[in-house]
C-alpha cells in the first residue's frame, strides 16, 4: 500500500517498465481499491510525458505533460482529486444513489475540465 491513502502499484507492479497506452515506458502505475486508476509513462510516441486516469464506471482522462517533475508534481495532485470523486460515489444500497452518482459525474467531469 502507498501511504495512508489507499493507493497500490497496479498489477503488484507488474506493469512498470511495460509500455503504456500513449506508447511510453511506464515508470508509475497505481490503482485505488475503490475505484480508479492512474498512470505516468515516458518517453510516450507524441509527448515527453503522459498520465492516464479512470474513475471505474465514470470515464478515462489523459494529461500530456513536457517534462519529470511537473508531471511527477501533476500525477500526485491528480491523485488526491481522484480520491475526493471516490468519496462521492454513491455505495450499493445507499439512500441517496442517483444525487451521489450525479454529484460524482459532475466532479469527474470538473476534474477532466481542470486537468486539460
Amino acid at each position: 500500500m502507498n501511504g495512508a491513502s489507499g493507493w497500490q502499484p497496479y498489477d503488484e507492479g507488474r506493469t512498470i517498465g511495460a509500455t503504456g497506452a500513449n506508447g511510453g515506458d511506464i515508470i508509475r502505475d497505481e490503482e485505488h481499491p475503490n475505484g480508479a486508476r492512474i498512470t505516468l509513462e515516458r518517453d510516450c510516441l507524441r509527448v515527453p510525458y503522459a498520465i492516464t486516469c479512470s474513475v471505474y464506471g465514470f470515464g478515462t482522462h489523459e494529461r500530456f505533460i513536457a517534462d519529470e517533475p511537473t508531471a511527477m508534481h501533476i500525477y500526485e495532485g491528480m491523485k488526491g482529486e481522484l480520491e475526493a470523486i471516490l468519496r462521492l460515489v454513491p455505495t450499493e444500497g445507499d439512500a441517496e444513489q442517483e444525487a451521489r452518482f450525479d454529484a460524482a459525474a459532475e466532479a469527474f467531469e470538473a476534474f477532466v475540465a481542470r486537468n486539460s
